[in-house]
């Protein structure tokens, strides 16, 4: 085997969700392209590297001290909706109907695999509220267990404050991350959403 192929195919398959086959079907691809649009590839990959960094508020991708949705005036300041990863950001926006700002904690709680509330972005969010006083937060963490856990504990840590917490409406699938929810799911998700305080719904309380 050609030596600089086989480092391109086991490097595509690193990647999340390609496997061995994909991985060959990408390389071949490449080697058929002309030599620009490989060019055109790898400076787009060396920008992102170099150019692209944290936002300083709300933790997404952003080419500033602040991303795009953060520096824009015409978005509802009151509204924050916390998520799991910055994938949920663009997920939620090719919805179309959400118009707040938006935390990602970088992961949900799972102690079992090291990652304890010190490794996400809470304090930062706790931050937010306090300085900027939002009127909801909104918790978009998905489905899963661990996101479950996740909503509850933010939602005690927001106890007292004069903030309402709610989170997506349960029609999201179950164990379903963010990303794969259609689009039509996501929008009544979003439309739907229930208070939450203390894992009950505030109807219940």
């Amino acid at each position: 085997m050609i030596e600089s192929i086989q480092r391109l195919v086991d490097a595509f398959s690193r990647l999340p969700t390609i496997g061995t086959k994909s991985a060959w079907r990408l390389t071949l691809h490449l080697l058929e392209r002309p030599g620009e649009e490989t060019e055109e590839l790898a400076s787009c990959l060396r920008a992102v590297k170099e150019r692209v960094t944290v936002c300083g508020e709300c933790c997404n991708y952003a080419e500033s001290e602040l991303c795009e949705i953060c520096s824009s005036p015409s978005r509802d300041r009151t509204t924050i909706c916390v998520v799991e990863r910055a994938v949920d950001v663009f997920t939620i926006e090719n919805a179309g109907r959400y118009r707040g700002l938006y935390h990602v904690l970088g992961g949900v709680l799972s102690p079992l695999n090291g990652v304890t509330a010190d490794k996400l972005h809470i304090d930062k969010l706790m931050n937010r509220v306090e300085n900027h006083r939002p009127a909801e937060i909104i918790l978009g963490l998905g489905g899963s267990a661990e996101a479950e856990t996740t909503s509850l504990y933010i939602a005690r840590l927001l106890g007292g404050r004069p903030v309402k917490v709610t989170r997506l409406a349960r029609g999201l699938p179950a164990g379903l991350e963010l990303e794969y929810v259609d689009r039509i799911t996501l929008v009544q998700a979003l439309n739907e959403r229930t208070d939450i305080r203390y894992g009950e719904d505030s109807d219940e309380n």
